[in-house]
């Protein structure tokens, strides 16, 4: 089976070309702010981003022909986890999704792709809006504004299966917590198999991270939005995207951040320590989620790379369960053997309704 993977990314489209469980061609093509900045929407990027794929294609000299093309899920309705097919549905939720990201056009950029081939099928897989929380985690103390997750779901699921295979276990016998660290940080406690509580790692929950400003003080934030300083596309970069350490430091640049610290940094090294500490208490709620029985903690994401933060951070939460580090992403991966699963038979394919 021939199957090419598209995960558009916030300023990168990253695709992988796997025959069976082989990769084939796995590129990261990264854009730069100029390049976006010509689109004055998401949606607008459709175009541009598909032919960078099929022009990616053409010069490693991979034909155009596969079986399945699977996109990264967009931000649509929640939905339980697992492989869905595109469908009409699906397409027209996600060209009027609510929320904005890159992530949107995996699935349109799929649907398109495959149509143009007999045969063909489009998919997307475990997207970030998965909810399988019961209904007691999503109340608040508002009826207006219930809980909702939006979270690493790919990731973190295929993390999870990658440690269960590396211990000889299932997924589905194991308690997790699960935290990917990257621009935006979401932390999920995972019951044999079920995420049944994470944050909204986008817009508003949870620890800050290097681009999001997670739980912020209400009451401050009501009078700051009728302050008139800010507009309300302002307000909401300055939760998503200008937040965090960007707003802070200037910078979600990690690297950079950890040698500003080793020449002697304070403010860059109290926010990160801060950053740090309020992970460590989203870690510490998780484990609650499951009663204390956890089985392991997975730190997953780009940051998990850094030298500065993760033993500080397996100090605060190693006393919870054993720390196992997994740097990085298999999200390309793991939408090419969701969809390999879903050819074969071996996995279910859900319908969006």
């Amino acid at each position: 089976m021939k199957i090419l993977a598209i995960n558009p990314g916030s300023t990168s489209t990253k695709i992988a070309v796997y025959e069976d469980e082989k990769p084939l061609l796995v590129r990261n093509i990264k854009h730069s702010v100029e390049e976006l900045s010509a689109f004055a929407e998401v949606t607008d990027q459709f175009g541009f981003r598909k032919s960078l794929v099929l022009n990616e294609l053409e010069k490693e000299g991979i034909p155009f022909q596969f079986d399945a093309i699977v996109g990264r899920g967009g931000l649509v309705k929640p939905i339980p986890g697992g492989v869905y097919e595109v469908n009409e549905a699906m397409r027209l939720d996600t060209l009027h999704a609510m929320r904005t990201h890159a992530c949107n056009l995996g699935c349109l950029i799929a649907d398109e792709l495959a149509s143009m081939l007999p045969g063909c099928r489009a998919f997307i897989a475990d997207p970030g809006v998965v909810d399988e929380m019961d209904e007691i985690p999503h109340i608040t103390g508002s009826p207006l504004m219930p809980r909702i997750t939006i979270w690493h779901a790919l990731n973190q699921r295929a993390i999870a299966r990658r440690h269960a295979r590396e211990h000889n276990t299932r997924y589905e016998d194991l308690n997790l917590v699960i935290c990917h660290l990257g621009g935006g940080i979401s932390i999920g406690a995972h019951d044999h198999g079920r995420a049944i509580d994470v944050n909204n790692a986008l817009d508003g929950e949870g620890p800050f991270s290097p681009e999001r400003a997670g739980t912020l003080p209400a009451g401050q934030l009501i009078d700051l939005c009728f302050s008139g300083r800010f507009t309300k596309d302002e307000l909401k970069k300055r939760i998503s995207g200008r937040a965090g350490l960007a707003a802070h430091l200037g910078t979600t640049d990690m690297i950079a951040i950890e040698n500003a610290i080793l020449a002697g940094d304070k403010k860059a090294e109290l926010v990160v320590d801060a950053m740090i500490y309020q992970v460590a208490k989203s870690i510490g709620a998780a484990a609650v989620a499951l009663y204390g029985k956890v089985d392991a903690i997975l730190l997953t994401g780009g940051i998990a790379r850094s030298e500065y933060l993760i033993p500080r951070l397996e100090k605060y939460i190693s006393f919870l369960a054993p720390v196992y580090v997994y740097p990085g992403e298999d999200e390309l991966e793991a939408l090419a053997l969701n969809a390999l699963g879903a050819l074969r038979g071996e996995l279910p394919v859900a319908e969006y309704k």
